[in-house]
This record gives C-alpha cells, structure tokens and sequence, in this order.
C-alpha cells in the first residue's frame, strides 16, 4: 500500500518507507516504483501499464518524499529541474550526538568506493571526487544527547548526508556504515522530510512533505518537532 502525498494528471509524490527500493535491482526485492505502477493503473482502471518516471531516487534504507512523472513530458522537464539544481530538498535526520555548532554549512568532497558501496569525505578536492555542499540546523536535543537535524541539501553526491554528518562526529541513528553504534534493521533515521519544484505544467512552485514515520522508534522522542 502506497501513501501518496500529492497527485494530479501529471506527477504523483509519495511517502516511501525506510527499508524499501525507490527502483527495482538485480534482486528482484519489489520497488516504490512498481508499487506506484499498480496503483496507477487500478486507480484510472487502464487496460495497460501505467506510465511511471522516477525523477529521483533516495537511499533504501531512507523513507520520506519521492516524486514520480505520469507522462514523458512531466519526466523530461522534472529531469531538467533536477540537473539543474532547481529543486530545493530538506532532510530530516536524528543524530547519535549533537553537532558542536548548532547550525553550519558543510563542504567536503566525496569520492565513492564502489566495492563498499560507501562515500568517503576528504577536506580537500582527489582526483575521482566530487564537491558537496548542505546546510544544517539543529532542531531540538534530547535528553541522551541526541539531536534532531534539518537539512538542506545543495548538491546530490552519493550518500552525502550520511558522510558529511558522519564526517562531523555526528552518525544517523542506524546508520553502521557511517559509523553509528548501533544498527536498525533496513532504516536509518533520515527522512526526506519535503521537496520543492516547479510543477512540470501548471509552472507554479509546490512544496510537498512527508510525515516522519510513525512506527519507528528512534522519530518518536521527536515527535512534537513534526509540525
């Protein structure tokens, strides 16, 4: 079952759920994107495939706002937007340990190893690396220490808030690749909590977003910040 955010006759923007495949992979494990594909094809009773474009993906073990064009020409231009960095992409993450600045802008360079399926920072520029670049700001702390991060994601590198935040002293909740002490099955606590673009068609600016989840643990000392 799908939990969608947003639709028209031109995009649809979900809620995926952490632990789940935005698109399908050599694994055959079902994906967002089939699951949307049924949807759409009981919901306007067609005869034949609906038609599904993913504009953008997020990790698996991430949850939260995923857009989807419904015709070849909604895609093309969302593509557009996308390449040229005209969308703006909050994040939600809860952090093992506070930052030491309460707000800041991170600059890095990643570079990614493929064998670990892993991005590694560096302060300077490598010769396979790439700039990256967000913004943070700490929402609230919890008694543990803990502390509830908004993000605002000014490029797209391959895992790059789990790097960057790990590279600070501050790994997601869950997130044992990165460094956090303890492991969640199939999620971490970053939230794709909204996303802003300009509709495909209508060319006004919409703004969609995502509930945190409500089943998972780690969200609920943080419950009263999902407002």
């Amino acid at each position: 079952m799908i939990n969608v955010l947003y639709q028209d006759n031109h995009v649809i923007a979900v809620n995926k759920n952490s632990g789940e495949l935005t698109q399908p992979d050599p694994s055959g494990t079902p994906a967002l994107e089939q699951a949307v594909a049924q949807y759409l094809k009981i919901e306007g009773n067609k005869p034949g495939d609906a038609f599904v474009g993913v504009v953008h993906r997020i990790d698996k073990p991430v949850s939260g706002v995923v857009l989807m064009a419904k015709t070849s020409k909604a895609l093309v231009r969302l593509n557009e937007q996308l390449k040229n960095r005209e969308f703006e992409k909050i994040y939600w993450a809860v952090v093992e340990q506070k930052p030491q600045r309460a707000q800041d802008t991170l600059v890095h360079h990643i570079s990614r190893s493929a064998t670990m399926n892993k991005s590694i920072t560096h302060s300077k520029p490598t010769k396979d690396s790439k700039e990256a670049i967000l913004q943070y700001e700490t929402v609230a702390v919890a008694p543990n220490n803990s502390a509830l991060l908004k993000i605002k994601l000014l490029t797209g590198r391959h895992h790059q808030i789990r790097a960057q935040l790990a590279a600070i002293g501050c790994a997601i909740e869950g997130d044992t690749k990165y460094g956090a002490k303890r492991g969640n099955k199939n999620s971490i606590a970053l939230h794709s909590r909204s996303l802003t673009f300009l509709h495909p068609v209508k060319k006004e600016m919409m703004t969609v977003v995502a509930p945190i989840p409500e089943n998972v643990e780690v969200w609920k000392k943080f419950k009263n910040s999902d407002k």
